[in-house]
């Protein structure tokens, strides 16, 4: 049995199929967690922030109106208020299980195994043939696929195990953002803190790298924001790129932010124009920049220097 971390790598390394397979099938299950996290988690949100709306104005007007009722009155309706808050059922990335939208029926473990399930099912629901979304599968395949890519890239190591981590997160962002226009901070602010604790291991770089990075990341499109705000009266992208461009920052370094930027610019004017060509020619409609940071961030922590090279080979001739 191995006794350490860097006993298990050695293993690994002796037989790379097996790691490879390993980290395969593993990262096919996280991309069925994944799914859950990009279903529930902007839902969460939403109704936290309606909980939160709801209990600031109805303890405004509490505080109006009980004033001016008798003593038994208020007691009824804090009792009211009490019973109504705990009636309403939990809601988070466990609980309820998971159901078909349309009928109810109760996903069973057979009916949830990734991408195979799906197959199996032939796309439907086992009880009311209903549907179900191929973009489930894929979800999971392309986290399958991308976490062997990174496993081939680093082997068996600490960078491997950091950068599936990075690698699972960035994926949820990318969907969460594309269906929501957000970039949840309960996903962002983690990836920014992992990246700078990483440092300090020297996994990618080394944490002077990885603070300025951060800094960095963040000010560029803070101040890219307020320019484009002040220029035109309006409001070009969210905080939240602000904070997961500080995240890739701690990521990857100060160093190779213009790689990010350049490549998130240069994927997003692509697709952009393929959205645009579409929909429709309406240059109003919203289109989230997060995708192209967390694409971009990605390619950047596998293939930054190789990038870095191949420009500066072609500049300098």
């Amino acid at each position: 049995m191995p006794r350490s971390m860097s006993d298990l790598f050695e293993i690994f390394t002796l037989f790379p199929t097996f790691f490879y397979v390993m980290v395969f099938i593993m990262s096919l299950m996280i991309g069925s967690f994944l799914n859950v996290v990009i279903h529930r988690l902007p839902i969460m949100m939403e109704r936290s922030w309606k909980l939160e709306f709801e209990s600031y104005f109805s303890a405004s007007e509490d505080a109006i109106s009980t004033s001016s009722q008798p003593e038994g009155d208020q007691t009824k309706n804090h009792l009211q208020q009490s019973a109504s808050t705990e009636a309403e059922a939990p809601y988070n990335l466990v609980v309820p299980g998971s159901t078909c939208p349309k009928c109810g029926h109760k996903i069973k473990p057979w009916e949830n195994i990734p991408v195979l399930s799906w197959l199996f099912q032939k796309g439907k629901c086992t009880h009311c043939n209903t549907g179900i979304s191929i973009r489930y599968p894929l979800v999971e395949l392309s986290t399958g696929l991308l976490s062997l890519i990174v496993a081939l890239h680093f082997g068996p190591s600490y960078a491997c195990l950091a950068a599936l981590v990075f690698t699972w997160s960035l994926i949820a962002l990318t969907f969460i953002d594309a269906d929501t226009m957000l970039l949840p901070d309960q996903i962002t602010l983690p990836l920014l803190w992992l990246g700078l604790l990483f440092s300090l291991g020297n996994v990618f770089v080394d944490p002077a790298t990885a603070i300025i990075g951060a800094a960095a990341g963040y000010l560029s499109l803070w101040s890219l924001f307020w320019a484009f705000k002040l220029l035109t009266g309006k409001e070009g992208m969210g905080y939240g790129d602000f904070k997961l461009l500080a995240a890739l920052g701690a990521w990857v370094g100060w160093q190779h932010l213009p790689i990010v930027v350049i490549l998130s610019s240069f994927v997003g004017a692509i697709l952009g124009i393929i959205i645009l060509s579409v929909r429709g020619k309406d240059k109003n409609i919203p289109i989230p920049f997060g995708p192209y940071l967390a694409i971009a961030g990605w390619l950047t922590l596998l293939y930054g220097d190789w990038i870095a090279d191949q420009y500066w080979r072609y500049v300098l001739g």
